[in-house]
């Protein structure tokens, strides 16, 4: 808890009662004075709570008072107000006051815990007898209209204390609403007798079905909030980890040992009850102010009752707490750090507490396994079902049994125990001695890769449905954690890992400042690893088919594990995080026991494990140049195989929208043609052979089809070499088509859509009279329809013709495949290029979808990267700015603008990051190489895209301005 002075309870009394004396002059009500009328009163009332909500704010944003602390300030203030309001409504609608009054006015909830944050509901109950009177029903509105014209948002209920006890015994929410119930004004006697009945009522239905039903309430929360306590924008009340998960333990406990308030969880007393240390009560102490102090600033910077850190307040946030740039991590990053090591620790209560509440509510487990003779042998027992470490066995003096405890556990599939679990967190720093250590290295590359698949098989589709085999040990956690992850998860929340692999400890809690990672550093590279587990076992094979093939016949499956788990280890150190991290493995792969060879491979994987996604995803993999390069640096196919499944796993681990079904194909497309390189199958450099081929083929499967000679071989001489090598057989059969349906019908303009759900993608083939700006207008034209292009095939055929291919996804990364979206496409299309629409005008009115405050509070700083030496024919123009609708326009325009010819165009959008890559040639079809073109088309890029990025951020402010 903060050092800040006690609660002022006089100031709190003196305001109340300068309330209470400004409507009852004489100092009661007894109806001998007039009263104020209702207009006035609310006059003084709004006073009164704007400045106890002025006094509050004041002290808590000055530091002179902690999170919870200010939140009881609140609630105690808020008592004083509905007290004077209480007995002024009675005094209004008639109801005698010299005795007592006939109903009960109480607060619920969080409101009755005696804690308010600043926009929170204000939740009464108001407890009346079975026979309700005319006047107490008026009195009952009168308040509740009185609080809602106040502006305060009022959750309320109207209940007999039957109809408590029966929705109660209903509704495990109302049952926990009402538990923490407690006078504010009116009949105590009647109250009294509702808590006495209420317990009675609760004592009689049991403890076991109140906490069942907070378990699967909190299952059902974590799933609806994110299952994840390290998402990037975390739900401070709401997520895993938070305010709600103490509140939940202190719910149980109530039922179980009686405690009163969530403090008396963490008060010095509770921890003589054996369940905490002390010590651990103090961070549980900490952690509870902290969400409440970050809370609070969330309502003040909001305005409102927002829970969620999105990264627009995030900054905010932070610098109100006073954390600041320190070294190369900006204030932000060390904020969100700070909460994910504290809701770390609300996670080690859960773990700690949850299984001693269960057993004193529950009772112990029954059919529960027991220790075996090898096992206390080893030092370990068994109780209720969960390992600890027999009565002797001392982690202080021997920290090998830490990681023996955890391999036994593995080997006999048993859970910890609570007490076990205390003493990993409390001697975790002892771990740093078992580094280099054999036995530990062993046991810990056990734990990360688990046991092999024996015969990998693909899982069937029913299966797949069905939990995993391997049980979940944590039985609070409702299966989140299985095979690998689970220990990994235990290992990083103990912090054992840490301690083994110091570097490990940099990235525990570091989250990305940006939209394209959901989770922190840490918790991103163990899904990665549960990921690779599952892929093993052939459990996500429906998904991702490739995957599963590649993990059957791995010959460097322990490599390939560490690789994963070292793949990001560098972040947030400044520099290149591969660069960094492959030199990080050359140590720590030697002190996991690896040989020369493995940790040779581990390196190599690190350094390179961005480089199939950035050439499939921001290179022309149809450029013969790009898969040389490819297979120069990577020159083994085992080392390939591996690549690819590190580049899966990494990806499908960002988060759940990051992986599709279109970077698959193009994942799969580049594998085999690199595959076939390093087989030595064929050569990329027999260019002229392959066309050859390609063009033969081709006339082969059109005069099959019954199209006629002389139409084939005038489709064979419209296309250059660069064309027939950018598509298979069956789309050069269908363009043939398109283009002689065109020259039939002497159309100037042919549109085709494709849509291809299998690869999450919508074909587009244009064919049209070539012209410079030809593909910023249909680059308009897919912004407008509402689609993204996300890659592009540009050919000049000999006739002059355009043949432009596009691949294109709706705003949810899946094919854009609606019939009265593709009709709308082809419309827009042939408008944009027949100059009917005012594309830049139409674009603007596009403004409603440009991300708002949120996204903007991410920067993205425009860059101009100018390439030559990625292809032999090509320059690489790589732009990468602020995704946006009508970004792509924008930059092909001023491409046009500079007087270039786009031959190909990759689009990749990371999060709120588009990075837009083209290969161009002059007007004559050669690259650029003149210094000095370079430098001026570097220059007009970059300032063309900050004055459109200028632009497009006043329209949308504007727009937002609008809209508020």
């Amino acid at each position: 808890m903060s050092n800040a002075a006690p609660l002022p309870a006089s100031s709190v009394e003196a305001m109340t009662d300068a309330l209470h004396a400004a409507l009852f002059p004489a100092g009661e009500p007894d109806g001998t004075r007039a009263l104020p009328p209702r207009e006035e009163a609310i006059r003084l009332f709004r006073r009164h709570l704007s400045r106890y909500q002025a006094h509050v704010r004041e002290e808590f944003e000055h530091h002179r008072l902690g999170g919870a602390e200010a939140g009881k300030l609140l609630a105690a203030y808020t008592d004083g107000m509905i007290r004077v309001l209480g007995a002024y409504a009675m005094a209004q609608t008639g109801i005698d006051s010299h005795h007592e009054a006939p109903f009960a006015i109480a607060a619920t909830g969080g409101y009755g815990r005696g804690l308010l944050a600043p926009f929170s509901d204000i939740d009464l109950l108001f407890l009346t007898p079975d026979a309700q009177g005319e006047d107490m029903r008026a009195c009952v509105e009168y308040i509740l209209y009185f609080l809602w014209d106040l502006g305060l948002k009022v959750g309320h209920a109207t209940r007999t204390i039957n109809e408590c006890i029966a929705e109660a015994e209903a509704d495990t929410t109302v049952r926990t609403t009402l538990l923490d119930a407690r006078i504010l004004t009116g009949s105590e006697s009647l109250f009294s007798m509702f808590q006495a009945r209420y317990i009675v009522a609760c004592v009689k239905s049991g403890a076991d079905r109140f906490i069942t039903d907070k378990r699967k309430e909190r299952a059902a929360r974590h799933q609806r909030f994110g299952d994840s306590p390290y998402l990037v924008e975390p739900n401070v009340k709401e997520g895993r980890g938070g305010l709600r998960d103490l509140q939940t333990l202190y719910w149980m406990c109530r039922y179980t040992f009686g405690t009163r308030h969530v403090s008396d969880l963490l008060a010095p007393g509770f921890s003589e009850l054996g369940l905490l240390t002390e010590p651990e009560a103090k961070r549980a102490r900490r952690a509870w102010d902290f969400l409440w102090r970050v809370r609070f600033h969330l309502h003040y910077v909001s305005g409102r009752a927002e829970e969620r850190l999105t990264f627009d307040v995030q900054p905010v946030v932070g610098g109100r707490m006073g954390y600041t740039r320190h070294g190369r991590q900006v204030g932000v990053e060390r904020f969100m750090r700070h909460y994910f090591l504290t809701v770390r620790e609300v996670m080690r209560l859960t773990l700690v507490l949850e299984p001693a509440v269960l057993r004193q509510a529950l009772g112990p487990v029954a059919n529960a396994p027991e220790a075996d003779s090898q096992m206390r042998d080893a030092g370990f027992t068994v109780i209720d079902g969960r390992i600890l470490p027999q009565r002797g066995t001392s982690f202080e003096n021997e920290p090998i049994q830490m990681m023996r405890l955890l391999d036994w556990a593995n080997k006999r599939k048993l859970p910890i125990h609570p007490m076990a679990m205390h003493q990993l967190i409390r001697w975790e720093r002892k771990a740093a001695s078992l580094r280099g250590d054999p036995e530990t290295a062993r046991i810990f590359l056990d734990l990360m890769c688990g046991a092999p698949p024996e015969r990998p098989q693909r899982a069937a589709r029913a299966e797949e449905e069905k939990p995993e085999a391997i049980p979940s040990f944590h039985l609070m956690d409702e299966g989140r954690r299985k095979g690998n992850a689970y220990w990994l998860h235990i290992l990083n929340e103990t912090g054992l890992m840490g301690r083994l692999l110091p570097d490990w400890s940099r990235v525990v809690g570091q989250m990305q400042f940006d939209t394209y990672h959901v989770f922190t550093v840490d918790e991103h590279i163990i899904d990665a690893l549960r990921i690779l587990g599952r892929v093993e076992h052939g459990h996500m094979a429906d998904e991702i088919p490739i995957a599963y093939d590649l993990a059957r016949n791995l010959h460097s499956r322990r490599a390939l594990y560490v690789a994963v788990m070292l793949h990001d280890i560098a972040k947030g150190r400044g520099g290149d995080h591969s660069e960094i991290g492959s030199q990080i493995a050359l140590y720590v792969c030697p002190e996991l026991g690896m040989d020369s060879e493995e940790t040779e491979t581990v390196s190599w994987l690190v350094l390179h494990h961005l480089l199939l996604s950035h050439t499939a995803f921001q290179r022309d993999i149809d450029d013969p140049k790009t898969i040389l390069d490819l297979a120069d640096i990577i020159q083994s196919p085992e080392r390939l195989r591996l690549l690819l499944l590190l580049t899966i796993v990494d990806m499908r681990a960002v988060g759940p929208r990051v992986w599709n079904a279109w970077k698959a194909t193009l994942l799969n497309e580049l594998y085999m043609r690199v595959a076939e390189v390093l087989e030595g199958s064929l050569a990329t450099t027999e260019r002229d052979v392959r066309v050859e081929r390609a063009k033969a083929a081709t006339a082969a499967w059109l005069v099959e089809d019954g199209m006629n000679e002389a139409e084939v071989q005038h489709f064979m001489r419209l296309g250059y070499g660069s064309y027939w090598l950018s598509f298979d057989h069956d789309t050069h059969a269908r363009h043939a088509l398109l283009i002689g349906e065109s020259e039939r019908l002497h159309s100037p303009l042919t549109v085709e859509t494709q849509p291809l759900p299998a690869r999450g993608v919508t074909e587009v083939t244009i064919y049209a009279a070539d012209h410079p700006g030809l593909f910023s207008r249909i680059a308009g034209a897919v912004a407008i329809a509402g689609a993204s292009i996300v890659d592009a095939r540009i050919h000049t055929m000999t006739n002059g013709m355009a043949l432009d291919t596009l691949w294109i996804q709706d705003a949810g990364g899946a094919a854009f495949e609606e019939p009265q979206q593709l009709a709308r496409l082809s419309l827009l299309i042939e408008q944009a290029m027949t100059g009917q629409i005012n594309i830049n005008r139409e674009i603007a009115q596009c403004g409603r979808r440009v991300s708002g405050r949120r996204m903007r509070a991410i920067h993205v700083p425009p860059r101009v990267v100018i390439d030559n030496r990625a292809s032999n024919t090509c320059t690489v123009v790589e732009i990468n700015g602020r995704d946006r609708p009508g970004l792509l326009h924008d930059v092909t325009a001023a491409l046009s603008e500079q007087k270039l010819q786009i031959a190909s165009a990759n689009i990749t959008t990371y999060g709120v990051r588009a990075v837009d890559v083209f290969y161009v040639k002059d007007l004559f079809g050669l690259k650029i190489t003149d210094k000095g073109r370079l430098d001026a088309l570097r220059t007009a890029l970059l300032s063309g895209l900050q004055e459109a990025e200028a632009a497009a951020q006043r329209r949308s402010s504007e727009l937002e301005s609008i809209t508020i």
